[in-house]
């Protein structure tokens, strides 16, 4: 159960960093734009959509789909950073803490449960939607490039772990 709990708290504090990270990513949005960020800001498609060939109506459906996600992203960031701080707070009082609080690292287990269990719904159904608008065609060369996409990343993590292993010398 220890080891349970324990787990809970320092995925916790892993998911907290990354997002911390990320958020200095995003403060640093001031930077000049490269041209890639200047066509996607003036709402050019990028990434596997750019390979689509989608119509002006298609790119306009896609656009309003993610806008809607997105909402105000400014409002939402200040909100996310605020939470994640007092997330950040609690982990780091119970983590100081003469003694470990099980009921509170569960409270806090399933706050982060249900938010990633949230964002994965919101993801899903953004994907629903935009595959609403393109035609049978373009959705399988998306699930092609998707595929391509995911055979990349399996093939780095394999080369990325055969040059994580220590080289041992004989005696």
């Amino acid at each position: 159960m220890k080891k349970l709990l324990l787990g809970s708290v320092l995925a916790a504090s892993s998911v907290f960093t990354v997002t911390a990270c990320s958020s200095v990513n995003a403060a640093s949005d001031t930077a000049p734009m490269n041209q890639m960020q200047k066509n996607h800001k003036d709402g050019a498609m990028r990434g596997p959509m750019s390979k689509l060939n989608l119509t002006a109506t298609q790119q306009a459906q896609i656009k309003a789909i993610m806008q809607e996600k997105h909402g105000d992203r400014v409002a939402d960031r200040e909100k996310h950073q605020a939470e994640r701080a007092q997330m950040e707070q609690q982990i780091q009082a119970l983590t100081n803490a003469s003694t470990l609080n099980n009921a509170a690292v569960n409270r806090l287990a399933d706050q982060q449960a249900a938010k990633a269990k949230q964002r994965f719904i919101e993801r899903v159904q953004t994907q629903h939607a935009i595959s609403q608008v393109l035609t049978a065609e373009q959705r399988a060369k998306m699930e092609q490039l998707k595929s391509e996409r995911q055979e990349e990343g399996r093939k780095h993590l394999k080369d990325r772990k055969g040059h994580d292993k220590p080289h041992h010398q004989g005696m």
